[in-house]
C-alpha cells in the first residue's frame, strides 16, 4: 500500500506531455471558409490547411501529386486522372472519383456572386466523369495546356456538399477536405483554429492544434512574435527584419515571392480623369509616353531605401525560372534624361498633369513606394500629385475606372505566366481580362497568349508566352515595378522553408522540440 501510495506521488510530480500547439500571426485574413468562392491569397493559403486539389502546388509552384496519384493525356482534349487509394475526409467518408466529378461542377454554383471567381479555372472543361471509383475523365472544349496548374487551385469537397452554399461553410458548418488538418472554427477578422488530421495521407502534422490569428497591423504583429504570443508571424515589415535578426530568439527566413507590382495606366480613353496633356487629352495612351514613364523610375533606390533589400526590381512581369520569362527584355534602365527626351518627342516638351492614386495598406510601403514614384515623374516634368486611400477603398474604384494610373499587385497563382499575362494584359471581356484596369489591347497578344494555352509541347508553349510578353512589355501595357520578398519570422527552434506564394502553411512548420 505505501509503496502504490509513493508512485502514486511520483507519478503527479512528472510532468504530463505537452500539447504541441502552434500560433500564427497573419497579416492578411481569409474572407470565406467556402474554399471554390473568392480567389485571393488568404483565401488560397487557409484553404490549404483543409482541403486538397488534384494536384497541389510545392514550394516554388511546381505540380505535385496530391488527390490524383498519376494523370495522362488520352488525347489532346481527354485527361484520365488515377486517384490516391484509401483517402478518407474530415467526416470519415472515403474519398472517391464522384467527390471530384461533385467539386468541379460546384464552382458554377460557388461563383455566383463572387468579387473574384473561380469560374475561369474549369471554363475549359466540358465534362467530367467517374470511370471507376478510382478513376476520373475530364475533357475540355479545346487542348488545355494549363489543366493541371488550374485544377491545383480547385478543392476537393465531399460529393454530399456539391449544392452547400457559401454560407453555411461560412457560418463554420460542412468545412471538410482531406487536408492535414480539421476545421474547429472560424471568426472573421480574428481567428481560424484548426485540428491536425490524424489519418492524413501525407503523413501526421507535427502540431495538435493550430491557432490563426490576425494581426494586420505591422507592428502589432511584430510585438505579438517579441512578447511570445504567438510563434511565427509573415509578411515582417521591412523595417524590423534586420531587429528581428538580431534578437538570439528569434530568427528569418525570406524567399523571392512571385507577386508583381506594377503600374496600370489608362490607354484607351482619350479623355482620362486624372492625366491631361496642354490639349486637354489623354497622354497615357502614347506608348512613348509609357516608355519614357518607365525609364523616370529608379527601381534600385525603391527596393533598397523603401523596402531595405526586400524586392527585386524588375521589367517583366513573372521572375526568371518561371515558364514565359523572356530574356530578351532588358534589365530596367533608370534614365531620366532620356525619359524627358522620349517625352518631347511624343508632343510632351513641358509634360502633363497627373494625379497617381494608390493604396496604403495593401503592400509593404505601398504608400511611400507611390510618393517615390510620383516624385520620379515630377523630376522628369510630369506634374504629379500622389493620393493614397485603404485599399478596400481604392480597389473597388480601380476597378470602376475612376483613376488613370493605379498601382496593383498580382501573384502567378497557376505558376507559370499565363496567369498574370491573362487577367492584366488581354483584352477585356466578360471572360477575359478581368484585371486589365488599363484597358490594353492588342490582338497579336491575345493570339499568342490563347495559342500557348492550347499548346500542350512545353517548350513551344514557353516560346510563345516569351513572345506574347515580349511584345506586352515593349508596348508597356503595364509598367512592372518590383517583385516583393516573402519574409517570415519565428521563434528560435522553429523552422518554415518559405514559399514563392507567399502562403504561410502551418504543416510545414517544424520545430526541434518536437
Amino acid at each position: 500500500m505505501k509503496g502504490t501510495v509513493l508512485f502514486a506521488s511520483l507519478f503527479a510530480l512528472m510532468p504530463l506531455a505537452q500539447a504541441a500547439d502552434l500560433t500564427i500571426g497573419l497579416a492578411s485574413f481569409t474572407t470565406s471558409m467556402d474554399p471554390q468562392f473568392y480567389v485571393g491569397g488568404a483565401n488560397s493559403a487557409m484553404a490549404r490547411n483543409i482541403f486538397d486539389g488534384l494536384v497541389n502546388q510545392n514550394e516554388r509552384q511546381q505540380i505535385t501529386p496530391a488527390l490524383a496519384v498519376s494523370w495522362k493525356a488520352l488525347n489532346d482534349t481527354t485527361w484520365q486522372f488515377k486517384l490516391r487509394p484509401n483517402v478518407k475526409f474530415h467526416d470519415g467518408s472515403a474519398f472517391t472519383a464522384d467527390d471530384v466529378v461533385a467539386s468541379v461542377k460546384r464552382v458554377a454554383l460557388a461563383s455566383k456572386n463572387s468579387p473574384s471567381s473561380y469560374a475561369p479555372y474549369v471554363a475549359d472543361i466540358v465534362d467530367i466523369k467517374a470511370i471507376d471509383p478510382l478513376t476520373v475523365e475530364i475533357h475540355t472544349q479545346t487542348p488545355s495546356a494549363l489543366l493541371l496548374n488550374n485544377l491545383s487551385r480547385i478543392a476537393i469537397m465531399p460529393a454530399r456538399l456539391s449544392e452547400v452554399p457559401t454560407e453555411t461553410l461560412n457560418s463554420g458548418k460542412e468545412v471538410i477536405g482531406t487536408g492535414p488538418f480539421k476545421f474547429v472554427s472560424y471568426a472573421p477578422d480574428d481567428k481560424v483554429v484548426l485540428q491536425r488530421n490524424d489519418n492524413y495521407w501525407g503523413g501526421k502534422p507535427d502540431w495538435d492544434t493550430v491557432t490563426l490569428r490576425l494581426v494586420k497591423n505591422n507592428g502589432a504583429r511584430v510585438a505579438a512574435l517579441l512578447s511570445g504570443d504567438v510563434d511565427l508571424i509573415e509578411s515582417v515589415p521591412t523595417a524590423d527584419k534586420s531587429n528581428i535578426a538580431k534578437q538570439s530568439s528569434l530568427t528569418t527566413i525570406s524567399v523571392p515571392g512571385n507577386r508583381i507590382l506594377y503600374l496600370h495606366p489608362d490607354q484607351d480613353r482619350e479623355i482620362s480623369p486624372f492625366a491631361q496633356g496642354e490639349d486637354g487629352k489623354n497622354p497615357l495612351r502614347k506608348v512613348e509616353v509609357r516608355q519614357a514613364m518607365s525609364l523616370a523610375i529608379n527601381r534600385d533606390a525603391i527596393v533598397q531605401r523603401i523596402l531595405d533589400g526586400q524586392g527585386l526590381s524588375s521589367s517583366q512581369l513573372v521572375p526568371q525560372g518561371y515558364q514565359g520569362y523572356s530574356r530578351q527584355i532588358a534589365a530596367p534602365v533608370y534614365d531620366p534624361a532620356k525619359a524627358k527626351q522620349m517625352l518631347a518627342q511624343s508632343g510632351y516638351p513641358n509634360g502633363f498633369t497627373l494625379t497617381f492614386h494608390a493604396s496604403n495598406d495593401r503592400y509593404p510601403n505601398d504608400a511611400k513606394i507611390a510618393q517615390a514614384l510620383g516624385q520620379m515623374f515630377s523630376q522628369v516634368g510630369i506634374k504629379t500629385e500622389v493620393v493614397t486611400m485603404p485599399g478596400s477603398v481604392y480597389f473597388a474604384k480601380a476597378a470602376k475606372r475612376e483613376f488613370s494610373l493605379v498601382m496593383g499587385g498580382a501573384a502567378i497563382e497557376t505558376g507559370e505566366a499565363s496567369g498574370v499575362l491573362g487577367p492584366l494584359l488581354e483584352t477585356f471581356g466578360p471572360n477575359a481580362g478581368q484585371g486589365n484596369r488599363g484597358r490594353y489591347s492588342n490582338a497579336e497578344f491575345d493570339r499568342l497568349l490563347n495559342q500557348a494555352r492550347s499548346t500542350l509541347d512545353e517548350s513551344q508553349r514557353d516560346k510563345l508566352l516569351q513572345q506574347a510578353t515580349d511584345l506586352a512589355m515593349k508596348e508597356q501595357g503595364v509598367i512592372p515595378l518590383l517583385f516583393l520578398s516573402n519574409t517570415w519570422a519565428m521563434k528560435k527552434g522553429y523552422s518554415y522553408a518559405g514559399r514563392t506564394d507567399g502562403y504561410t502553411l502551418p504543416y510545414f512548420v517544424h520545430s526541434k522540440s518536437l
